[in-house]
């Protein structure tokens, strides 16, 4: 989905919010600092095309997204 270009790393966040919601199936959802970091590098207009993470989720039910520790 297009979305204007002063809100695209904003819809970024939303976008992979909506699919660890859908995926994990928890309500509540928590970004790590690197990600949402990297996210926000190049500014609100052009953040990365295509970006993989980490999802875990805790004995409370809260999914925490990172990004993948290299080996």
């Amino acid at each position: 989905m297009i979305s204007p270009r002063q809100r695209r790393a904003k819809r970024t966040i939303n976008i992979i919010k909506e699919f660890a919601m859908k995926h994990m199936k928890s309500p509540e959802i928590k970004l790590s600092s690197e990600l949402n970091e990297k996210i926000w590098k190049r500014g609100i207009r052009s953040p990365p095309r295509r970006i993989t993470v980490k999802m875990v989720k805790d004995e409370e039910g809260i999914v925490t997204i990172s990004l993948p520790e290299e080996e």
